[in-house]
């Protein structure tokens, strides 16, 4: 006889996280009913009712908490406070003799509402606890007196000003989202998101900026593809605020524009170089410090067979490669000085090239990382930090590094530099085949490398 304990535990389990996810959600079939013990608090039925009618999360709730704004969980939840507020008072009101007067503290109730709700609320909440003032002040034998006038005063005045602040609060906070939002989509076009995947090889990465209200900064990466080859370009411009952005912008625009019809890397990169020298002459009538800006630049180029890597380095930190246990600076050759410093336009570019195995990995970053110091002022150690990556999962890597780089500037991103880092993994051709074939649902995939913006 089949034993069938085990597939009726195995039912019974997933019945039983499937409960608790509907437990979580808030969400149930229409036949189930929760059972309470008989003498369970009335608030607890009316905390599951107020849970499972809870509104889906507006993107607008999303930003303000996301803000630091306190956002209660239920669109009725800071009116019913407020009733619980007035029912309080009301009932301590009753309670004690009739000397003693509690009417002035039901101008704490529409202060309390205010810092929950909209200024709608806040007034409805406002004449309630008016209503009840009258009903309290009644109980106690004050009509006609001024104790009773100064009780609606007080209410009055307390309202007025909560309702006056709440409205000029939410018309700045509606400005405020809306210049946000405008600042993200302008910062998303200067920074796009990098592919998951490009051929045989595997893309990741990440940006911090030092500035805590900002996506970007000085610091830029991109990616091209081309019929033949993937091109990466990783910079740091020199400085900080609108000017930096402004020089990243210059160099990302050039490298768009031209990383996919110029033939040779170091054609390619002498075409930055003149793009940055033009943007810097455009500049100059109104930054009599131009002559000091330059960007640290790392052109990569990578074929479709994934056998090798071309590098050109002007002043930027040489990236790291990983193979199996090993991990090494690949330094240029013959490196070259920053984009923007060779007024003279002759610079010849030389690459640097290197065999690269399958599953090797580059990482490529600005000096934002290793320039990060401790509160007793060291410097992160970053290829330390790659040595002892425990999994070598590509996915774990960077948030890995993010990770020892918090914990190395005193537990929070406090970083007085932006960083930027990009991974790029040589796939074997076993792994490209699954991924090409739908099985390995860990990679997204581009079939052809020309499919990428090589028209």
């Amino acid at each position: 006889m089949v034993d069938q304990s085990g597939p009726r535990r195995v039912l019974r389990a997933r019945k039983s996280r499937s409960e608790h996810r509907q437990s979580r959600t808030g969400t149930a079939r229409f036949d189930e009913t929760p059972r309470f013990a008989p003498p369970t608090a009335w608030f607890l039925r009316l905390g599951l009712t107020l849970r499972r009618t809870t509104p889906p999360r507006t993107a607008r709730s999303a930003r303000i908490r996301a803000a630091g704004h306190t956002v209660t969980a239920s669109r009725y939840g800071p009116f019913l406070f407020a009733i619980a507020m007035i029912a309080a008072i009301l009932g301590f009101g009753f309670m004690l003799p009739t000397s003693e007067h509690l009417g002035s503290l039901m101008a704490t109730v529409p202060a309390a509402t205010a810092a929950l709700a909209g200024a709608r609320v806040t007034a409805t909440v406002a004449g309630l606890s008016c209503a009840a003032c009258v009903a309290l002040d009644g109980h106690d034998g004050l009509f006609g007196t001024s104790t009773f006038i100064v009780h609606l005063v007080a209410i009055a005045l307390v309202s007025l000003c909560v309702i006056t602040f709440r409205t000029l609060r939410e018309r700045s906070t509606r400005e405020l989202l809306g210049v946000r939002a405008v600042a993200e989509a302008v910062q998303r076009v200067l920074i796009r998101p990098m592919p998951p995947s490009i051929g045989s090889l595997r893309i990741r990465a990440e940006y911090r900026a030092s500035h805590p209200q900002a996506r970007v900064g000085g610091d830029l990466y991109a990616v091209a593809s081309c019929d033949d080859a993937v091109r990466f370009l990783i910079g740091d411009v020199k400085g900080k605020g609108l000017a930096a952005v402004d020089d990243a912008a210059a160099l990302l625009g050039a490298f768009r524009s031209s990383a996919r019809r110029t033939p040779s890397l170091a054609d390619l990169m002498a075409l930055l170089e003149e793009a940055v020298q033009a943007h810097f002459e455009e500049v100059a009538a109104t930054d009599p410090d131009v002559a000091e800006r330059f960007i640290t630049a790392l052109l990569l180029e990578i074929p479709a067979d994934g056998s090798c890597v071309r590098m050109i380095n002007c002043g930027h930190p040489p990236p790291y490669l990983v193979e199996e246990d090993t991990v090494r600076p690949v330094p240029a050759r013959w490196p070259a000085p920053p984009l923007g410093l060779d007024s003279t336009g002759t610079q010849s570019y030389t690459m640097t090239e290197l065999p690269l195995a399958e599953e090797a990995l580059l990482l490529l970053y600005t000096d934002g990382v290793i320039e990060a110091r401790d509160p007793k002022g060291r410097f992160f150690d970053l290829e330390d930090r790659i040595a002892a990556w425990p999994d070598r999962d590509l996915d774990e890597l960077l948030p890995y590094i993010l990770d020892g780089l918090t914990t190395h500037v005193g537990g929070n991103m406090r970083l007085n530099d932006d960083a930027a880092m990009v991974t790029v993994q040589r796939l074997s051709g076993s792994r490209v085949r699954r991924q090409r074939a739908g099985g390995d649902d860990g990679l997204a995939t581009l079939e052809d490398p020309a499919q990428v913006g090589c028209g």
